[in-house]
């Protein structure tokens, strides 16, 4: 893969993976369920972490982070009541995001195990790795399983929600 190939290949990606990212933290501002909204903060900070990765490849081979390839807008979420707990709420919006990320490593997959660069490669498979656990996380969400990093103890019923904004003035 000469050096123009593999700026383009790692900038295609970049901007597919950044379009996700922001499509997650939308997600994350329409999702007040507790439980659901944990998991979308686990997949962000990965996904954060998937960015910081490509943007170092890129800046390798002198390429600048691109923009999100495109704009992917959050399904419609029925108003919460005070409780904010309801899963089933949310089921749409939780199905898209896994559709979009099985869409992603659909797409790479198959492209990133006929690169040439083993080290690019390798980096490359652990995102689409790390991507294809979070579908199966939007996946038992969208199923109404609420325990997905973790069990509460003592039996705590769950309560109240997440807020779409963390600071309010």
């Amino acid at each position: 893969m000469k050096q123009h190939e593999l700026q383009a290949f790692l900038s295609e990606v970049a901007a597919d993976r950044v379009a996700l990212v922001e499509r997650h933290e939308a997600g994350a501002r329409a999702v007040a369920h507790y439980d659901f909204n944990n998991t979308y903060q686990y997949v962000i900070n990965r996904e954060e972490t998937h960015l910081t990765w490509l943007r170092t490849a890129l800046a390798e081979v002198d390429t600048p982070m691109p923009a999100a390839a495109s704009h992917l807008a959050v399904p419609a979420v029925a108003k919460a009541g005070k409780a904010g707990a309801e899963p089933g709420l949310y089921r749409g919006v939780l199905e898209d995001d896994a559709r979009h990320l099985a869409a992603f490593v659909a797409k790479w997959r198959p492209r990133v195990q006929d690169m040439t660069h083993a080290r690019h490669r390798t980096m490359l498979n652990v995102v689409l790795g790390e991507s294809a656990e979070h579908q199966r996380l939007f996946e038992q969400a969208a199923a109404g399983m609420e325990d997905l990093l973790g069990r509460r103890t003592g039996g705590v019923a769950r309560q109240g929600g997440v807020l779409p904004a963390r600071w309010m003035e």
